[in-house]
């Protein structure tokens, strides 16, 4: 049975000073808030949960998705899918480029075009396959992003702050088919954010980080 992202006895230090310390159980379908000041580790924590934790970290303990051990895994492995607040769509491919890169190789391509064009469809972005990224507003920038990371199929989804720039509207779309995503599949979520009504709108336990003393 599926166990979700379950974090034991991590801790995190940066050049050898403690930075954080969690143990944490997300089940599936589950979204948990991760709240707290800047630099307290909120970002540093999904680094190490993705395997990309720069050099100066050191990081111990136990990180399983749904019975893995994640931590021998490269990140491509790991089937964690991030979003950030900044979209990184790729400059050289088209809007349609963009998404077919999240699809599994192993998806025949007839099978990819019909993926990417009901996704497109999914996102309100119908005709915009051949579309150059840098012709694109903001908030459509945000859709591409957020379904090529869904079209990947992970197994747990991590939030960095994605909804931050987007405006109120789109803000409240965005979470609602974000979250509606991670529950239909039962997958577990982990969200950082400074804002309450991104927790909110999230609907779990809410964990506020603070500062390790030294």
């Amino acid at each position: 049975m599926d166990d979700g992202l379950r974090l034991t006895d991590l801790r995190i230090l940066r050049d050898a000073a403690p930075m954080l310390e969690l143990d944490l159980h997300v089940p599936p379908a589950a979204i948990v808030s991760l709240m707290g000041p800047s630099g307290v580790g909120k970002s540093t924590l999904l680094a190490a949960i993705t395997g990309q934790l720069p050099a100066d970290f050191t990081l111990s303990g136990d990180i399983q998705l749904n019975g893995r051990h994640l931590r021998p895994l490269p990140a491509q492995l790991r089937r964690v899918g991030i979003l950030y607040q900044d979209h990184l769509l790729f400059p050289h491919l088209s809007v349609g480029g963009n998404l077919a890169f999240g699809l599994s190789p192993e998806v025949p391509r007839k099978q990819r075009r019909a993926r990417v064009e009901a996704a497109l469809h999914d996102i309100g972005l119908d005709g915009y396959h051949h579309r150059d990224p840098e012709t694109l507003s903001g908030g459509q920038k945000a859709r591409v992003a957020m379904m090529r990371m869904l079209l990947s199929n992970p197994d747990l989804l991590l939030l960095d702050e994605p909804f931050s720039r987007l405006d109120k509207a789109l803000r409240d779309q965005m979470r609602q088919l974000v979250f509606a995503f991670a529950r239909d599949r039962d997958l577990p979520v982990l969200l950082v954010t400074h804002d309450a009504e991104d927790a909110q709108a999230a609907g779990g336990p809410v964990i506020q980080l603070t500062q390790i003393s030294r």
